[in-house]
């Protein structure tokens, strides 16, 4: 004998009510997970910014020191955070140069930027050839970091 539809209902009683309920927990997590990450993608696209402030500040020290490579020497032991690196008035464009890129790295809007740049002669000396290294720190997010360019530069 087929049962009542009546019948059928009565024992399924309630279950349509837990259905909802573990439908709204399955979407409860899927939404906390979505907004989880949508925090990290906010994180990582700051940090790529910075990265690309940082990167293209750096090559811009790396080429000041290209265009003035017959006073290469005079870029050495710069240092941003130290005004007595900056060049001697005696060496006007590194001077120039120095002034620039500190007021740059400082109105960047990035904290705690600080830029260096080293001049090391290379090896055989006959060649003149100077290595530069021009390094750009700044505090992103709660790390350290640091953009490192280097360079040979031949006199003219």
């Amino acid at each position: 004998m087929k049962p009542r539809p009546a019948q059928r209902r009565s024992g399924e009683r309630g279950f349509t009510l837990i259905e909802g309920m573990i439908a709204m927990v399955v979407l409860s997590i899927g939404l906390l997970a979505v907004s989880g990450m949508q925090a990290v993608a906010l994180s990582r696209n700051v940090d790529a910014n910075q990265l690309s402030q940082v990167t293209n500040l750096a090559g811009e020290m790396v080429e000041r020191v290209r265009f003035n490579r017959a006073s290469v020497t005079s870029y050495n032991g710069i240092d941003t955070a130290n005004a007595a690196t900056r060049p001697p008035a005696t060496q006007p464009q590194a001077r120039g140069d120095y002034d620039q890129w500190s007021t740059r790295l400082t109105q960047s809007g990035i904290a705690g930027m600080r830029g260096q740049v080293t001049v090391a002669a290379l090896t055989p000396t006959a060649l003149s050839q100077s290595q530069v290294t021009v390094r750009v720190n700044w505090v992103g997010g709660l790390l350290n970091r640091a953009v490192v360019m280097t360079t040979v530069v031949v006199p003219e």
